[in-house]
């Protein structure tokens, strides 16, 4: 009985010992996304000899059903870094250096300030007052108490 579950463990066991060295089909993560392999798009193509992170030697891959990616891109847009002139689009006329100028704009000045708000009166006594002060006459004399 142990030497048949031994058997069959042993028999079950052995493609997995083999799997690394067969092919795999690559899929990319993102669509429209391509998976690059030295310059060949390797999306949806056969993939032999990748061996990845797994060994610490590197294996040139062979890729089967892959299409070589055009290093210079031909797209609409303009890459200034290809130093080739954009297919479209606004044409830059360099102006030459002695050309008539236009009228210098009419100068503009603007400006804001701020400031506190004024002091209330300190008191109801007039800063220089009369030098005689007059009392109302009513012809009586004494205290001003009724009596």
């Amino acid at each position: 009985m142990r030497i048949g579950v031994a058997l069959a463990l042993s028999i079950a066991m052995t493609p997995a010992a083999f799997a690394g060295g067969g092919f795999e089909i690559v899929i990319p993560g993102r669509p429209g996304v391509p998976v690059i392999i030295n310059g060949v798009d390797a999306s949806y193509a056969v993939v032999e000899g990748d061996w990845g992170l797994g060994k610490s030697t590197h294996v040139q891959p062979t890729v089967y059903g892959g299409r070589y990616v055009d290093p210079v891109p031909h797209v609409g847009r303009y890459y200034p870094s290809a130093g080739r002139m954009p297919g479209y689009g606004r044409l830059e006329i360099e102006p030459p250096p002695n050309r008539k100028l236009p009228q210098p704009a009419e100068s503009y000045h603007q400006s804001w300030s701020a400031q506190s708000a004024p002091l209330p009166a300190q008191s109801n006594v007039p800063v220089d007052p009369p030098a005689i002060i007059y009392a109302p006459q009513d012809g009586r004399r004494g205290p001003p108490f009724p009596r």
